[in-house]
């Protein structure tokens, strides 16, 4: 491990405070971080992306567990100073880019295996967790860290209240492993809310055949309108009860009834001309 000054040193010396704007909580407590990066996989190969590092407390835990390259997504110049102080005391393994990470093609960055490993920024997590669904193929992993109630509903079963479109999409590319919760408490700021780390490992094929954005669009239809049932909510769709009658569901059902086998199905039948 290298000596590095403690994290609240860090931030005194360059000011940093988090900013609400930003969605930044920053987590201190290197117990958490080590924890977070050896759950991470197989470091040692492959690039590891950090999304918004802010002080660096995941970058150094996870240089420290033996990451051969790790690439950082940072917007905020403050932080970028102090991951460039980061990268000075691990010659050749820390690369900064100074961008926004909603602009920033991860799949694209490094070489293969590639692995996202992140706090993510909480007002921007689902959009950047959808975009790389979009091209999941490109990741070995994804551990991310997401307010509790995201990854409630990401790793949702059928007929729960907490099942919707996104645990449809991600379930039907990826198996989701929640792993630990992360008391608000851990953070500063501490959010509102607790956080909870979840692993998603990409499926070697999607869990039944279809289109993603014909997916997207029956899941949309079907959950809009979550508490009518499927006859109606799929309306957009075309003639909703000759689609169920083929995918044999019935048209009184209901979306949250539905599996992701079920909603592929539709969406197959979707595509028909």
């Amino acid at each position: 491990m290298t000596d590095l000054p403690p994290l609240r040193d860090v931030l005194a010396a360059h000011g940093l405070t988090a900013r609400k704007s930003l969605g930044q909580h920053f987590l201190l407590d290197l117990n958490l971080t080590g924890r977070i990066a050896r759950a991470s996989g197989r470091l040692e190969v492959g690039t590891t992306i950090e999304i918004g590092p802010g002080p660096g407390g995941l970058t150094r835990a996870l240089l420290d567990a033996g990451a051969r390259r790790v690439i950082a997504v940072e917007r905020d110049d403050r932080a970028i100073a102090i991951q460039n102080e980061i990268a000075a005391a691990y010659p050749g393994r820390l690369e900064i880019i100074a961008d926004d990470a909603l602009k920033v093609d991860a799949a694209d960055l490094g070489e293969a295996p590639r692995r996202v490993v992140a706090n993510l920024p909480y007002n921007i997590s689902t959009v950047l967790l959808l975009n790389w669904l979009r091209r999941i193929d490109a990741f070995e992993s994804l551990t991310l860290m997401f307010q509790k109630e995201v990854v409630d509903r990401l790793a949702a079963a059928p007929r729960s209240p907490d099942y919707g479109r996104l645990s449809v999409i991600t379930q039907w590319l990826c198996e989701v492993r929640p792993l630990f919760n992360v008391d608000k408490r851990a953070f500063t700021p501490p959010p509102a809310v607790m956080s909870t780390v979840v692993q998603l490992i990409p499926r070697p094929q999607p869990l039944a055949p279809a289109r993603l954005e014909s997916l997207e669009r029956v899941t949309a239809a079907a959950f809009g309108q979550r508490r009518k049932m499927l006859r109606s909510s799929l309306k957009a769709l075309g003639n909703a009860e000759a689609l169920l009658e083929q995918a044999d569901i019935p048209p009184t059902a209901r979306a949250e009834e539905l599996n992701v086998e079920q909603f592929c199905a539709l969406a197959r039948l979707a595509d028909q001309p």
